[in-house]
């Protein structure tokens, strides 16, 4: 990469991280805090939970489509002053519903798809892989450190103080937008501006099974996480005795040992040309992790789960954006991944506002075992895909020459 790619690539991944860390502070934090809130309960607090995945899916597109005509940084700018009032409102809310309306402000700052889209702008097309890669580090770097600062910065303040914390880390994103990141070149009339261009590559990403496979994956594994943090924080609590103040001590050593965790499946799956195996193995690992976090009275198992599930969650999380950059051609990357995303959110809310109805009516067992369901759903989808692995290689794409 040239210094100005550098340059470039490292500014927006570290706004990036920035702006997924404010999302993910209060994913350790809502079923805890938010349940001591006038007129709470679980649905409402899974509603809150995931309201922000609700807005970022519906907004993403139309946002995208927005920065191809007034430009990337406007678009990106007004977005983080949308998540700055959505914050605020969140942070002075003393009932549910305020968090709630909150939340949905905060997920229509929807500038993921803009920001990938600048990505390319400012990288020439043989270092975007690498760009894009970047970019996908620093969103599982936001979500380990989120884990562990969001409880921490909550011992001081409660929830109010993380989403006053959340504002700062906005305006601090507007910061480096002007300040750092560098101009790109203008958008123009480009082919893929044209309606009919765009239109034609979304039903051909649509009406592939290789991506929507990837697409129900992503879903899957987005509800599955929201939804576990209905549950999770509050047997930390009032099952093995780990006060809320402290829960940052058990994120800290778990996301730790997990990364170690992930590195046999990487380079067996890389290296022993095994990804299909691997990738398997994975989703059992999560599937495995969520029966025995919730059936488990034994401590050590719970811990011994709650790592599993990380090493599964991180590795999904890590590989399903590669294979879909191996999947689709180089014209088709931007409409692919904008549908990977709308589904990405769409699975956050789905798993915090329907978590959150099956936790309250259901019960907690009924809830984990519709996650398991999806788990295993997933599983059978990617061990009965044809070919050597749940994607394909770019020059076997169905979407090559799209």
């Amino acid at each position: 990469m040239t210094a100005q790619e550098r340059r470039s690539v490292g500014s927006l991944a570290l706004l990036y991280c920035f702006r997924m860390l404010g999302l993910f502070m209060v994913l350790p934090l809502l079923a805890l805090y938010a349940a001591d809130l006038p007129g709470s309960t679980p649905a409402l607090i899974g509603l809150a939970l995931g309201m922000y995945g609700l807005t970022q899916a519906l907004l993403q597109i139309p946002l995208g489509w927005l920065s191809d005509q007034i430009g990337r940084k406007p678009v990106i700018i007004a977005g983080l002053l949308m998540f700055a009032l959505g914050s605020v409102i969140a942070a002075m809310s003393d009932s549910i519903g305020g968090i709630i309306l909150g939340r949905t402000l905060q997920g229509a700052g929807a500038i993921a798809s803009t920001v990938m889209a600048l990505v390319a702008d400012l990288t020439r097309e043989e270092q975007r892989t690498k760009a894009m890669a970047a970019v996908g580090m620093s969103i599982g770097l936001s979500f380990a450190v989120a884990l562990v600062l969001g409880p921490v910065v909550a011992s001081f303040g409660g929830l109010p103080l993380v989403f006053w914390f959340t504002t700062a880390l906005a305006f601090i994103g507007i910061a480096i937008v002007l300040l750092l990141v560098p101009s790109p070149p203008p958008v123009g009339s480009s082919e893929h501006s044209e309606t009919g261009t765009r239109l034609g590559l979304i039903s051909r990403v649509l009406g592939n099974a290789v991506l929507l496979r990837l697409d129900f994956g992503v879903f899957v594994l987005h509800f599955i996480l929201t939804a576990s943090f209905l549950v999770l924080p509050g047997l930390l609590e009032q099952s093995y005795g780990v006060s809320r103040e402290h829960h940052w001590m058990v994120y800290l050593p778990v996301l730790l040992l997990s990364l170690l965790g992930m590195v046999p499946l990487m380079i067996v799956a890389e290296r022993g040309g095994r990804l299909q195996q691997m990738f398997l193995l994975g989703i059992a690992f999560v599937f495995a992790a969520l029966a025995t976090v919730d059936f488990t009275s034994s401590v050590m198992l719970f811990y011994a789960g709650l790592w599993l599930f990380f090493v599964g969650f991180n590795y999904l999380e890590a590989t399903l954006p590669s294979l879909l950059s191996k999947s689709v051609s180089a014209d088709g990357k931007g409409t692919a991944m904008g549908v990977y995303s709308t589904c990405q959110f769409l699975g956050a809310f789905a798993g915090g506002a329907g978590g959150g109805w099956l936790l309250q009516h259901l019960g907690e067992t009924t809830l984990i075992g519709v996650c398991l369901a999806l788990a295993a759903a997933w599983w059978l989808v990617v061990w009965r895909a044809p070919g050597p692995g749940p994607g394909k290689t770019a020059n076997s794409s169905p979407l090559a020459g799209v």
